[in-house]
């Protein structure tokens, strides 16, 4: 099986400041690989550059068998859907619209206007806003407009969806439902790769967890192969305890007191 996503040794600089410095990855499709690691890790940028809106200083980044830095952005947009940290805008559309602008990449296809629109409706009612259709966007809360970025790109109909943070504004009932998408996604064949703060939900939705922390990968592999007191106590400067979850076949994480609380 061929990856849908590959970067070879990618390194990002922004003066002196190295953001990636030597990243492997690869995903293949129907596989969610979930980033996790602290702020300032360099999470975001490798998913830009995957998504080929940033050029890595050196190694390379491939969507399918596309060249991420040299693809058009019509190519890009066939290939992979990116949602950006800040989702969508408060535009002036309403939430169909919104939706809808997942399906310019795809305005040449063979396929009427009844369609794309059962498209738009399928991805509505599969991240819960159908009946925030008619609203503005304006009028939505955070996690309702993430919600509708999620449609958007869910819309889209791409083999690739690269994610930053989806879950970050929604309370933990949307939460698990968002991930859930995202598995029936995985099943149709989609490649997914998400950026999540929340290790507990990342452990227990993703196939494979890749770690970074000051710009590099840590580790790579299975959420029980990664997700380690000692990795995660020492990355992100908590102490902290994996345990096995009592009701999921996955870690799960616990924080504990620090040896200096009382400081």
């Amino acid at each position: 099986m061929k990856p849908a996503v590959r970067g070879q040794a990618i390194t990002y600089r922004r003066g002196a400041a190295v953001l990636l410095d030597q990243v492997d990855l690869t995903t293949d499709p129907g596989e969610i690989l979930g980033i996790v690691g602290p702020n300032g890790a360099g999470k975001t940028t490798l998913l830009r550059i995957l998504a080929g809106d940033l050029v890595p200083s050196t190694g390379h980044a491939w969507v399918q068998d596309a060249d991420a830095s040299r693809a058009t952005l019509l190519e890009l947009a066939q290939l992979r859907a990116y949602l950006s940290p800040k989702g969508v805008s408060e535009n002036p559309f309403t939430v169909r619209d919104t939706v809808a602008m997942g399906r310019h990449p795809h305005r040449r296809a063979m396929m009427d206007a009844q369609e794309h629109g059962a498209i738009v409706e399928s991805a509505m009612e599969r991240t819960d806003i159908i009946h925030l259709a008619s609203r503005v966007m304006s009028s939505l809360s955070t996690g309702e407009q993430q919600r509708v970025g999620l449609a958007r790109v869910i819309a889209q109909e791409t083999p690739v969806l690269l994610l930053d943070e989806p879950t970050s504004a929604l309370d933990i009932g949307h939460q698990e439902k968002v991930m859930r998408v995202l598995r029936s996604l995985a099943g149709e064949g989609t490649a997914i790769i998400v950026i999540l703060h929340d290790l507990n939900l990342a452990a227990a939705h993703s196939d494979r967890i890749m770690l970074l922390n000051a710009s590099a990968a840590i580790a790579t592999g299975t959420p029980s192969e990664v997700l380690t007191s000692e990795s995660l106590t020492s990355v992100y400067r908590q102490p902290m305890k994996v345990v096995t979850h009592p009701h999921r076949d996955c870690p799960l994480v616990l924080t504990v007191d620090s040896p200096d609380r009382s400081r």
